[in-house]
């Protein structure tokens, strides 16, 4: 009979994507025949747990995929532009949470919901690229609206919590506001301004066009994972004083007529997406009660009066589960069911 199981590596472990990334395998009952937890030398001999279980952390090195079925990478972009190659020639898959791969021709961007075909293109490089935290939220809900109506244009502000650039600005954020809330100095390390009480319209580098980095992933990467390069994309990203959970207001124009009614009826239908829209009783998606769960919570969805065929929605989502780790694992899911469960 064969073995069902998989060995598996997280690349990156020890930060607060790889450790959702475990929990995530955890709480889904991933099968595992074994575990490897990998990071840089500075956290080697570390142990974190797994099902009860305490595992040493070992150093990521060139070598450390031989017999290593799936790799789930969070450990940067210049880490996995080294050493996610090395991982594929072993014959391990490799689910790169990082943007090194996102753009690459050869590289499927896969966000189960919306293009899980993709997948198969894994065998061009033995890698799959996990899309942007803000893109994965935006094309969940998006997608039967696409399918069904047509999407002309797209126009997308974010409100995204600190937890997207990692845990020094969670501790930047908690630091700075008690600060302010005792009327002390405060520093500003991981952001160019004062992030409590306040809002940045800067996520990542400018480029020359004006727009950030992160605007321009979400441009990309939605014309990507939709196959179409005819959708209009425009993105603002916006960096506020929350912990967890990123929001979008969201404005689609479509192809064909349709009204928030039947967007409210489709997206009640429609996986991983909870429509929470009663806003005559206060509800709405909310950061805090996005966070700590993997649906993306869409509400506030309202005909656009200025023009025809416009809908407006508001889109809440946890970026560290859906927004990145969970996302690789329902991945790598596909990949144990559909494609590795044969070889």
């Amino acid at each position: 009979m064969t073995d069902s199981r998989f060995n598996i590596a997280v690349a990156g472990a020890t930060g607060a994507v790889g450790n959702q990334m475990i929990s995530c395998l955890e709480e889904r009952n991933f099968p595992i025949k074994s575990i490897k937890f990998l990071a840089s030398s500075r956290s080697v001999g570390r142990k974190l747990k797994y099902k009860g279980r305490d595992i040493a952390v070992e150093e990521l090195t060139e070598t450390s995929f031989k017999g290593i079925d799936i790799a789930l990478f969070s450990a940067g972009g210049g880490t996995s532009e080294k050493f996610a190659p090395f991982a594929a020639n072993d014959g391990c898959v490799v689910v790169d949470n990082s943007s090194a791969w996102r753009m690459d021709p050869e590289v499927p961007l896969v966000v189960p919901e919306v293009n899980p075909h993709a997948v198969a293109q894994y065998r061009n490089k033995g890698i799959i690229a996990n899309p942007n935290c803000s893109t994965i939220q935006l094309v969940v809900p998006l997608h039967p609206l696409h399918q069904k109506y047509g999407i002309k244009r797209i126009v997308v502000s974010t409100y995204q919590a600190v937890s997207g650039t990692g845990k020094k600005a969670i501790d930047e954020l908690d630091s700075q506001t008690r600060a302010i809330l005792n009327f002390k100095k405060h520093e500003n390390k991981v952001y160019p301004h004062t992030i409590a009480f306040n809002c940045l319209p800067h996520i990542d580098v400018f480029l020359e066009n004006g727009y950030t980095k992160e605007e321009m992933k979400m441009v990309h990467e939605t014309r990507k994972i939709f196959e179409d390069d005819t959708i209009g994309v425009t993105a603002t990203t916006v960096r506020v004083p929350v912990f967890f959970g990123h929001s979008e207001s969201i404005n689609i124009e479509t192809i064909k007529n349709v009204s928030a009614i039947e967007v409210r009826a489709l997206l009640e239908r429609t996986s991983g997406v909870k429509v929470v829209d009663d806003p005559e009783n206060n509800r709405y998606p909310l950061a805090i009660d996005a966070a700590g769960q993997d649906l993306t919570l869409v509400g506030r969805i309202r005909d656009d009066e200025s023009i025809e065929n416009g809908i407006n929605m508001w889109v809440v989502a946890d970026n560290i589960r859906k927004g990145a780790a969970t996302n690789a694992v329902q991945i790598a899911e596909i990949l144990t069911k559909e494609y590795l469960s044969g070889e």
